[in-house]
Protein backbone atom coordinates (compact mmCIF):
# COMPACT_ATOMS: atom_id res chain seq x y z
CA UNK A 1 0.00 0.00 0.00
CA UNK A 2 1.57 3.05 -0.98
CA UNK A 3 1.31 6.41 1.47
CA UNK A 4 -0.30 9.27 -0.34
CA UNK A 5 1.70 11.70 -1.72
CA UNK A 6 0.59 15.16 -0.30
CA UNK A 7 0.10 18.41 -2.51
CA UNK A 8 2.42 21.40 -2.20
CA UNK A 9 -0.80 23.39 -0.35
CA UNK A 10 -1.25 20.39 1.58
CA UNK A 11 2.02 20.45 2.78
CA UNK A 12 2.19 23.92 3.76
CA UNK A 13 -1.50 23.26 5.51
CA UNK A 14 0.50 20.46 7.51
CA UNK A 15 3.39 22.58 8.24
CA UNK A 16 1.35 25.39 8.87
CA UNK A 17 -0.21 23.14 11.76
CA UNK A 18 2.52 21.96 13.02
CA UNK A 19 4.38 24.77 13.80
CA UNK A 20 0.79 26.11 15.66
CA UNK A 21 1.27 23.25 17.29
CA UNK A 22 4.72 23.41 18.48
CA UNK A 23 4.24 27.09 19.28
CA UNK A 24 1.00 26.36 21.38
CA UNK A 25 3.14 23.68 23.66
CA UNK A 26 6.28 25.85 24.14
CA UNK A 27 4.77 29.59 24.38
CA UNK A 28 2.11 27.66 26.64
CA UNK A 29 4.50 26.06 28.75
CA UNK A 30 7.62 28.58 28.78
CA UNK A 31 6.43 31.98 28.01
CA UNK A 32 5.90 33.85 24.42
CA UNK A 33 8.94 36.15 25.36
CA UNK A 34 11.56 33.28 26.31
CA UNK A 35 11.02 30.82 23.81
CA UNK A 36 12.73 31.83 20.50
CA UNK A 37 11.62 31.15 17.21
CA UNK A 38 14.57 28.62 16.28
CA UNK A 39 13.35 26.09 19.29
CA UNK A 40 10.16 26.39 17.55
CA UNK A 41 11.12 25.81 14.24
CA UNK A 42 13.03 23.06 15.40
CA UNK A 43 10.01 21.72 17.69
CA UNK A 44 7.89 21.81 14.50
CA UNK A 45 10.46 19.80 12.08
CA UNK A 46 9.90 22.73 9.31
CA UNK A 47 12.11 25.12 8.13
CA UNK A 48 12.43 28.80 8.81
CA UNK A 49 11.50 29.72 5.64
CA UNK A 50 8.11 28.12 6.53
CA UNK A 51 7.42 29.99 9.20
CA UNK A 52 7.65 33.47 7.26
CA UNK A 53 5.43 32.04 4.51
CA UNK A 54 3.08 30.61 7.01
CA UNK A 55 3.47 33.82 9.60
CA UNK A 56 5.38 36.16 8.33
CA UNK A 57 7.54 36.35 11.94
CA UNK A 58 7.25 35.48 15.47
CA UNK A 59 4.78 38.80 15.82
CA UNK A 60 2.43 36.51 13.08
CA UNK A 61 2.89 33.47 15.17
CA UNK A 62 2.36 34.88 18.56
CA UNK A 63 -0.96 36.27 17.20
CA UNK A 64 -1.67 33.29 15.37
CA UNK A 65 -1.13 31.57 18.89
CA UNK A 66 -3.25 33.29 21.05
CA UNK A 67 -5.93 34.06 18.29
CA UNK A 68 -5.98 29.83 18.21
CA UNK A 69 -6.30 29.63 22.34
CA UNK A 70 -9.25 32.29 22.62
CA UNK A 71 -11.24 30.57 19.56
CA UNK A 72 -10.98 27.28 21.85
CA UNK A 73 -11.44 28.70 24.91
CA UNK A 74 -14.76 30.12 23.29
CA UNK A 75 -15.59 27.04 21.77
CA UNK A 76 -15.28 25.29 24.23
CA UNK A 77 -17.99 27.66 26.51
CA UNK A 78 -20.12 28.12 24.32
CA UNK A 79 -20.35 24.01 23.34
CA UNK A 80 -20.10 23.25 27.88
CA UNK A 81 -22.71 25.75 28.69
CA UNK A 82 -24.99 24.90 25.98
CA UNK A 83 -24.41 20.92 26.68
CA UNK A 84 -25.09 21.31 30.93
CA UNK A 85 -27.02 24.25 31.86
CA UNK A 86 -31.10 25.24 30.74
CA UNK A 87 -31.13 28.54 32.06
CA UNK A 88 -28.76 31.57 31.48
CA UNK A 89 -28.85 32.42 35.34
CA UNK A 90 -27.62 28.58 35.83
CA UNK A 91 -24.60 29.21 32.73
CA UNK A 92 -23.58 32.11 34.57
CA UNK A 93 -22.92 29.75 37.51
CA UNK A 94 -22.01 27.12 35.31
CA UNK A 95 -18.94 28.98 33.63
CA UNK A 96 -16.92 28.12 36.60
CA UNK A 97 -17.40 24.86 36.36
CA UNK A 98 -16.37 25.08 32.16
CA UNK A 99 -12.70 27.12 33.33
CA UNK A 100 -13.03 24.56 35.62
CA UNK A 101 -12.11 22.16 33.62
CA UNK A 102 -8.84 23.43 32.06
CA UNK A 103 -7.81 23.57 35.71
CA UNK A 104 -7.19 19.27 35.87
CA UNK A 105 -5.35 19.25 32.36
CA UNK A 106 -1.86 18.15 32.60
CA UNK A 107 0.68 21.28 32.10
CA UNK A 108 -2.38 23.79 33.13
CA UNK A 109 -0.28 27.11 33.54
CA UNK A 110 -3.19 29.40 33.93
CA UNK A 111 -4.45 31.74 31.34
CA UNK A 112 -1.87 32.13 28.24
CA UNK A 113 -2.84 36.03 28.08
CA UNK A 114 -2.31 36.56 31.24
CA UNK A 115 1.11 34.99 30.83
CA UNK A 116 2.02 36.27 27.51
CA UNK A 117 0.65 39.82 29.22
CA UNK A 118 3.49 39.65 31.80
CA UNK A 119 6.22 40.37 29.64
CA UNK A 120 4.88 41.98 26.21
CA UNK A 121 5.94 44.92 25.07
CA UNK A 122 3.08 47.76 25.05
CA UNK A 123 1.12 47.84 22.10
CA UNK A 124 2.20 44.51 20.57
CA UNK A 125 0.31 41.82 19.35
CA UNK A 126 0.24 40.05 22.49
CA UNK A 127 -1.61 43.18 24.09
CA UNK A 128 -4.12 43.47 20.67
CA UNK A 129 -4.86 39.80 21.38
CA UNK A 130 -5.29 39.72 24.92
CA UNK A 131 -7.67 42.77 24.69
CA UNK A 132 -10.01 40.99 22.33
CA UNK A 133 -9.83 37.78 24.83
CA UNK A 134 -11.02 39.90 27.77
CA UNK A 135 -13.49 41.83 25.51
CA UNK A 136 -15.24 38.35 24.72
CA UNK A 137 -15.42 37.21 28.34
CA UNK A 138 -16.79 40.75 29.57
CA UNK A 139 -19.39 40.14 26.70
CA UNK A 140 -19.99 36.34 27.77
CA UNK A 141 -20.60 37.56 31.51
CA UNK A 142 -22.46 40.60 30.67
CA UNK A 143 -24.74 39.36 28.10
CA UNK A 144 -25.36 36.22 30.75
CA UNK A 145 -25.93 38.57 33.21
CA UNK A 146 -28.57 40.37 30.78
CA UNK A 147 -30.45 37.48 29.74
CA UNK A 148 -30.94 35.89 33.43
CA UNK A 149 -32.92 39.40 34.51
CA UNK A 150 -29.86 40.96 36.63
CA UNK A 151 -30.75 43.73 38.11
CA UNK A 152 -27.39 45.45 37.63
CA UNK A 153 -26.02 42.92 34.60
CA UNK A 154 -22.94 45.37 34.24
CA UNK A 155 -22.06 44.93 37.88
CA UNK A 156 -22.99 41.29 38.40
CA UNK A 157 -20.52 41.04 35.22
CA UNK A 158 -18.05 42.92 36.74
CA UNK A 159 -17.79 40.64 40.12
CA UNK A 160 -17.87 37.53 38.09
CA UNK A 161 -15.20 38.48 35.88
CA UNK A 162 -13.00 38.89 39.16
CA UNK A 163 -13.77 36.24 40.33
CA UNK A 164 -13.32 34.27 37.35
CA UNK A 165 -9.60 35.76 37.33
CA UNK A 166 -8.95 35.15 40.09
CA UNK A 167 -9.73 31.15 40.02
CA UNK A 168 -7.36 30.65 37.47
CA UNK A 169 -4.77 32.32 39.20
CA UNK A 170 -5.45 30.45 42.58
CA UNK A 171 -5.64 26.95 40.62
CA UNK A 172 -2.68 27.44 38.97
CA UNK A 173 -0.29 29.31 41.36
CA UNK A 174 -2.06 27.23 44.27
CA UNK A 175 -1.64 24.00 42.18
CA UNK A 176 -5.47 23.91 43.03
CA UNK A 177 -7.89 22.47 40.98
CA UNK A 178 -10.81 22.87 43.91
CA UNK A 179 -10.13 26.34 42.90
CA UNK A 180 -13.49 26.04 40.48
CA UNK A 181 -15.62 24.66 43.46
CA UNK A 182 -14.76 27.86 45.72
CA UNK A 183 -15.33 29.80 42.74
CA UNK A 184 -18.47 28.26 41.56
CA UNK A 185 -19.80 28.55 45.16
CA UNK A 186 -19.05 32.67 45.54
CA UNK A 187 -20.67 32.58 42.05
CA UNK A 188 -23.90 31.17 42.95
CA UNK A 189 -24.58 33.58 46.09
CA UNK A 190 -23.66 36.43 43.55
CA UNK A 191 -26.01 35.71 41.07
CA UNK A 192 -28.26 34.67 43.81
CA UNK A 193 -27.87 37.99 44.87
CA UNK A 194 -27.95 39.77 41.54
CA UNK A 195 -30.94 38.05 39.90
CA UNK A 196 -34.52 38.55 41.18
CA UNK A 197 -36.58 35.01 41.02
Amino acid sequence: MSEKVLSPRERSVAARARLLAAANELFYAEGVQSVGIDRVIEHAGVAKATLYSAFGSKDGLVRAYLQARHAATAERMARELEARYDTPKDRLVGAFEVQGLSFTEPGFRGCAFISASADAPPGGVVEQAAQDYRTWLHELFFDLAQQAGATDAKSLAHQLILLYDGAGISAWLDRDPSAETAARSVAATLVEAAVPD
